[in-house]
């Protein structure tokens, strides 16, 4: 893997080209880099104040990083000579590559000419190391100096733009974009991030995943690291998803897909931009938190009242507190006020800001994982400070008293000033802006710090060529039920006949009730096709019922009916160009498609994961006793669901679908009732 330290951290910047590129000198002008500056362009002898150079051989030395500003033939020859000369990379900022139609050769061209040199692009804004002072980034920007922060990579130049212009006191120490990724991956400038000490958390606004393997690779190294992570994924709907290769040329992956990925990657998969912002603020400051409780305080019942309407559509807890937090609490407020998590602690001592102090102090001693303190400021062109100056102070106070994990958080994002929000950054107080977005960001932080609590699963069951090759079949039912039962489910026993009076002798000897099934490759559907017959108690109706599916010309098999069923799940496995066969678990029989209750699951999956998925499902309680009904065999299904996916693990090259609808599960057992599968001969 190519090393990015020379780019990213340079000591030298050669600039190519004029118009944009003359404002990539001033930008790092004006942040104050303090390497070398080597603008360059075969007509002009100077540039913002500084002498040109006509060409790479006329530089007085291989520089470190390279903006590129030309256009795309140009850039080709540009990228050549650099990497003869050992340069340390370069951001290629034309378009007209891979993105457009006939700029497919020219993008491999560029590939070629670049060599073991590394590049960002093509199509590619840049980046800027706000540490440092070295913005290889042809536009304005709303950063400043840092010494630590937080790492943007977007997908999105625009975005990553409005990114730096928020005010919302997020520190920023990168801000990077990606362009083609002819060369260089999103994976490899998150990997080349993670060993910086500046960089307190990494956010990514994703279009297309890439290549998932190594993607994979640098966010377990992130893991280890204990660096959060936190994505915005675009692409959720058809209009996104039709954009994504048009302005990219990356591929848009499927995405109930990408979210279970980031899920076992420990990454935060946020809704929007603001709370992206204000996820990585909270990590920044206070770290991921080691719990979901919460403790939370306002001035007023309204706010009690949403922050806890809020809490209760996310995993958080409002835990109540105990009898010695609340006697400590107590001691701090005026008789009238009622001890509760949310607090309204009142009016009574907004202007006694020792007494604020106290009540502040109490609540963050009471060991939750994070403390909100609801806390708006008046806005200062029409309005005076109303005394929450002195309270601003008194939290302060108690924070750096107790050490207490502290979110001030504002019932609106403006409600917050920039000034206030970066002093509260820098006291280790957590500013988040916007009570709706603030407790989302409480949620991811304590996903991620849950996460940080256990090891990743086993690297994804990657698709070897992006897909199996050979012949599509089909496996009847009987043969898919024997290949599962071989793997460890459960299945009804049953028997494969030819005609009418095979199926008498097999009903006799199975024992009543019994379903009667054609058998073919070519009834996937038998339901529709009238091939099913279900419950025949007795010998005639199992005569009548053989007789009727004779007529299809195919075998019939007699199966024994599972009796006594607390609940029909459905077991799938699909494969995936991008991340290969996956498990689907959910509510089964005819209701699947209509509720769409399921969970997905990429492989390798353990028991834990699998009970995790189970329990997400809305018809969950089915499983664990509904209004007094006896409870499933939850280990039996969690059995039938890991020996699936052992069995597609042992077959991963041939299995292209599989689908039991519906496991039918008991008080004691799960059974399939109905198999198949598809495959491919090799």
């Amino acid at each position: 893997m190519r090393k990015l330290d020379r780019l990213f951290r340079p000591k030298s910047i050669a600039i190519f080209g004029g118009g944009w590129s003359t404002s990539v000198v001033q930008q790092c002008q004006k942040m104050g880099f303090k390497g070398d500056i080597w603008p360059v362009h075969p007509k002009l002898t100077e540039m913002a104040g500084l002498p040109c150079y006509a060409s790479v051989a006329d530089l007085p030395g291989a520089p470190d990083a390279s903006f590129i500003g030309v256009n795309r033939n140009a850039t080709i020859d540009i990228v050549r000579d650099l990497s003869a000369r050992g340069a340390g990379g370069a951001v290629c900022f034309a378009s007209g590559f891979r993105e457009v139609a006939d700029g497919a050769e020219l993008q491999d061209q560029l590939i070629e000419a670049a060599g073991d040199m590394p590049i960002l692009g093509p199509n590619c804004y840049g980046f800027i190391n706000y540490v440092e002072g070295a913005l290889l980034w042809p536009d304005q920007h709303g950063g400043r100096p840092v010494e630590r922060g937080a790492a943007i990579i977007a997908q999105s130049s625009n975005i990553a733009i409005n990114l730096t212009m928020q005010r919302r006191g997020l520190p920023l120490a990168y801000v990077m974009t990606v362009g083609n990724q002819a060369q260089t991956s999103l994976a490899n400038m998150i990997d080349a991030l993670i060993d910086d000490p500046a960089v307190t958390s990494i956010g990514l606004y994703i279009e297309g995943l890439g290549d998932i393997a190594a993607l994979e690779g640098a966010l377990r190294r992130a893991h280890e690291k204990r660096i959060p992570v936190v994505a915005l994924k675009s692409g959720r709907s058809e209009a996104a998803q039709a954009m994504t290769l048009s302005h990219t040329a990356s591929l848009a992956g499927a995405d109930e897909l990408v979210s279970e990925f980031l899920a076992r990657m420990n990454v935060a998969r946020v809704k929007s931009l603001d709370e992206m912002v204000e996820t990585l603020k909270l990590v920044h400051v206070l770290g991921p938190s080691k719990d979901f409780t919460v403790g939370s305080l306002g001035v007023s019942g309204g706010e009690a009242s949403l922050i806890g309407d809020l809490i209760e559509d996310t995993d958080l807890v409002l835990r109540p507190l105990t009898s010695d937090e609340a006697a400590k609490v107590k001691a701090t407020l005026h008789d009238m006020v009622t001890i509760s998590n949310p607090l309204d602690y009142h009016t009574f001592s907004w202007h006694d800001p020792a007494a604020l102090e106290k009540t502040y102090a109490a609540m963050m001693s009471c060991d939750y994982g994070l403390t909100i303190l609801i806390f708006d400021t008046p806005r200062s062109d029409r309005c005076e400070d109303n005394g929450s100056a002195a309270a601003t102070e008194a939290a302060i106070r108690a924070a750096q008293a107790t050490g207490g994990r502290l979110a001030m958080i504002s019932s609106l994002p403006e409600n917050t000033t920039e000034e206030l929000a970066e002093r509260l950054v820098s006291l280790g107080i957590a500013p988040l802006c916007g009570l709706q977005t603030g407790v989302k960001a409480a949620e991811y932080a304590a996903r991620i710090g849950q996460g940080f609590q256990k090891p990743l699963p086993q690297p994804v069951l990657l698709p070897a060529d992006g897909g199996a090759a050979g012949t599509l079949e089909v496996v009847n039912e009987y043969d898919s039920k024997r290949l599962l039962k071989a793997a460890g489910i459960q299945i009804p026993e049953s028997q494969l006949v030819q005609t009418v009076d095979e199926a008498v002798a097999a009903g006799e000897k199975l024992g009543y009730p019994v379903v009667l099934k054609a058998v073919s490759s070519d009834l996937a559907h038998k339901t529709e096709m009238g091939a099913v017959k279900l419950n025949l108690r007795d010998a005639d109706q199992l005569r009548d019922a053989a007789q009727m599916l004779s007529a299809f010309g195919v075998p019939m098999m007699v199966e024994r009916m599972v009796q006594g069923g607390v609940a029909e799940l459905i077991l799938g496995v699909v494969r995936d160009a991008q991340f290969g066969p996956y498990l689907t678990v959910g509510l089964g029989g005819i209701m699947v498609e209509l509720f769409k209750d399921a969970r997905v699951m990429l492989l390798p999956v353990d028991r834990e994961a699998v009970r995790a998925a189970l329990m997400s499902l809305k018809t969950a309680p089915l499983l664990t006793g509904f209004r007094g009904r006896p409870a499933a065999d939850l280990e039996a299904v969690i059995d039938a669901v890991i020996a699936l996916a052992g069995f597609v693990q042992a077959n991963a090259a041939t299995i292209e679908e599989i689908d039991v609808n519906p496991l039918i599960v008991c008080e004691k057992g799960a059974f399939a009732a109905d198999a198949l599968i598809r495959r491919r001969s090799l």
